[in-house]
């Protein structure tokens, strides 16, 4: 089969190669891939020492080959979105059948694949900040995939939610996803806020928490700043019982997250944001605007055609 391997000496690690089919476990789905997405983690964080010739990936979505073995999970011929923490940028991958969930006819599958690590990310930070009910919540980095899943999950749970993009031109569309505010960075945010999704840490993570109500709370969920981040929580209590941060950390299996989203989406409650989809020939380019931030939320790459 053909798949996007780790090459260390490729540009971004990467090239089209063939590799060997994978062997499913007894609880494993064999899944012909139709879709995947790229995530920022797994594009700008990859460990270089891999050996070449692994097949990387999270997401992706595609069409049941063979069942699992042991009786778990869908039949053969089912629409699928899948995650693992590898594998899933290739032709075929084999997949826990606790890691996937049906996708219902009429629900595109390249849309699909924008689900597992962005959409349940922000389901999970979402639902970990409690009760959003008239409550105010701040987004950073709403512009990407996590932020612009997070806004609208948000907003579905009662919130009144502020978006923080790195530009005006970044923020284009959250308002009509559910946003009641969109900032150029929190520090142009005025009031306070009872909660904060954070995806972009360094000085955007600081900034959020000095906005942060009395007993209020940061989900700390990405990095894409990629810079350390610094607190004075001397200044930061003066006047106020700021509140927490917790560091996020995504919990699996993702199966039953999943299918609550494929439930949104095809209730029409819940858009994905593909900012780019295109041919997985492009990946090179693809990733690149990925990592320069040129893109809106998701990118999609069709591995090959298939009907809704």
């Amino acid at each position: 089969m053909k798949a996007l391997v780790h090459y260390r000496a490729g540009e971004h690690m990467l090239r089209m190669d063939s590799a060997p089919p994978p062997k499913p476990g007894p609880a494993q789905a064999l899944v012909e891939v139709v879709a995947f997405s790229f995530n920022f983690g797994e594009v700008a964080f990859r460990t270089p020492d891999l050996p070449d010739g692994t097949i990387p990936g999270w997401d992706a979505a595609g069409i049941v080959v063979t069942p699992a073995a042991d009786g778990s999970g869908p039949p053969a011929g089912t629409r699928v979105v899948t995650f693992g923490w590898s594998g899933a940028w290739a032709e075929f991958r084999a997949v826990d059948t606790d890691e996937l969930a049906v996708v219902p006819d009429g629900v595109d599958l390249g849309a699909a694949a924008a689900l597992p690590v962005a959409g349940v990310t922000a389901l999970q930070a979402v639902r970990r900040l409690g009760s959003l009910l008239g409550r105010r919540v701040l987004v950073t980095g709403a512009s990407g995939g996590v932020g612009r899943f997070a806004v609208q999950l948000a907003s579905l749970g009662g919130a009144e939610v502020v978006a923080s993009v790195g530009s005006a031109e970044r923020g284009e569309g959250l308002l009509e996803l559910g946003a009641a505010e969109v900032v150029v960075g929190p520090r142009a945010m005025a009031g306070r806020v009872d909660a904060v999704v954070d995806n972009v840490g360094g000085q955007q993570l600081a900034d959020a928490y000095q906005r942060l109500s009395n007993g209020g709370i940061v989900s700390a969920v990405g990095m894409a700043s990629k810079e350390p981040t610094t607190i004075d929580f001397e200044q930061a209590r003066i006047g106020h019982d700021r509140g927490r941060i917790e560091t996020f950390n995504i919990s699996v299996p993702l199966g039953g997250d999943l299918t609550d989203l494929v439930r949104l989406v095809q209730r029409g409650q819940l858009e994905t944001p593909v900012g780019l989809r295109t041919d997985w020939h492009s990946y090179d380019e693809a990733a690149t605007m990925l990592l320069n931030r040129e893109v809106r939320g998701k990118v999609i790459l069709d591995v090959r055609k298939a009907d809704l």
